[in-house]
């Protein structure tokens, strides 16, 4: 049996404590990129970054990988992995709270306390100023969830719960993802089911060239009148300046986006939080794990699981080889 072989990980991002120390006896941290054998990264940028000769791994602590080049990484023989799910209760949780501030104006009568603090009527007025940010509940409406993977699947049974009806469109379901499912939401055979029979609707699908502005003109007018988007999965699914003419209409009556850039921070009836989806403690633990032992176990054995431009491989635990050191090399130019 091989001796254990001594590793060193660079890290882009603070990567979480409890996930380095998952890290065997031999494995270093290394503040020089040029001596890593594998890469930990949160939400650097690495589009335009040079590879060192001897890098065989990226691991992403979070589930979004448009920060890494993909197809360079393939074709220097680099795996890159990712951590799908260990952020998704996260998410869904400020998923919930994005329908409750969509449904009753609580930013609104927030702001109208503070303004009127140091009214010593501030009690009376209350009373009388509260109908103006009474809004809605949610139970019994219609929630349209568009991508049911490991964040979506949560949003939609949690969304029954809470007694709405909600209904899911996603034509690249995993089997997974169908075992989960409560048997209460009502399957989608097409977006335009979606469109025309949610009273909210939230986006749950990777940023890619097919989902770019996947919300737009044509897909809006389709919509219920005065329903609700809410976007907690990128800000590019979305087209911002087709969204500011149907807010302003009063077609979208409140936009909820965890995005925030130079046109969604000034969109009309729009609720706009600072990246949090992902942001607890608790999540960046769960990503920070999982990436830690997905990029140990390729560099020790070779085993590949969750990587985004690779195959899936288990050849369990290696005794007799590096099965690392030598399989990427083969697809190197």
């Amino acid at each position: 049996m091989l001796a254990p072989k001594e590793r060193k990980i660079f890290c882009l991002n603070n990567i979480a404590k409890i996930g380095l120390e998952k890290f065997r006896t031999g494995y270093t941290l290394t503040e020089n990129v040029n001596e890593a054998a594998g890469i930990l990264v949160r939400s650097a940028d690495m589009l335009n970054m040079e590879f060192p000769e001897n890098l065989r791994a990226i691991a992403r602590a979070g589930a979004g990988v448009n920060n890494i080049p993909l197809e360079k990484c393939a074709e220097n023989g680099i795996v890159v992995f990712n951590t799908p799910g260990a952020n998704a209760n996260s998410v869904k949780e400020l998923v919930l709270a994005g329908l409750l501030l969509a449904s009753r104006d609580i930013f609104g009568g927030i702001q109208w306390i503070r303004d009127n603090a140091n009214n010593p009527d501030v009690s009376k007025l209350a009373e009388k100023a509260k109908k103006n940010f009474a809004g809605h509940e949610i139970s019994g409406k219609t929630l349209g969830v568009i991508g049911l993977g490991a964040i979506g699947v949560r949003v939609a049974n949690a969304a029954v719960s809470l007694g709405m009806n909600v209904l899911g469109y996603d034509p690249y379901l995993s089997v997974n993802s169908a075992w989960m499912l409560s048997p209460m939401i009502k399957h989608a055979d097409t977006p335009e089911e979606v469109y025309k029979a949610s009273d909210f609707i939230t986006i749950h699908v990777p940023a890619m060239d097919s989902t770019r502005h996947m919300i737009n003109a044509d897909t809006i007018a389709k919509m219920k009148p005065g329903m609700k988007i809410l976007n907690f999965a990128r800000d590019v699914l979305v087209d911002e300046e087709a969204l500011k003419d149907a807010l302003e209409s009063g077609q979208v009556a409140c936009y909820v986006s965890d995005f925030p850039n130079k046109l969604s921070v000034t969109l009309k009836n729009s609720i706009v939080l600072p990246h949090l989806g992902a942001s607890t403690e608790e999540a960046e633990d769960n990503c920070a794990v999982m990436a830690a032992i997905q990029l140990q176990d390729y560099l020790d054995n070779g085993n590949i699981t969750n990587s985004v431009n690779y195959p899936e491989t288990n050849a369990g635990v290696c005794e007799t080889e590096a099965r690392a050191e030598t399989f990427p090399t083969c697809y190197r130019k």
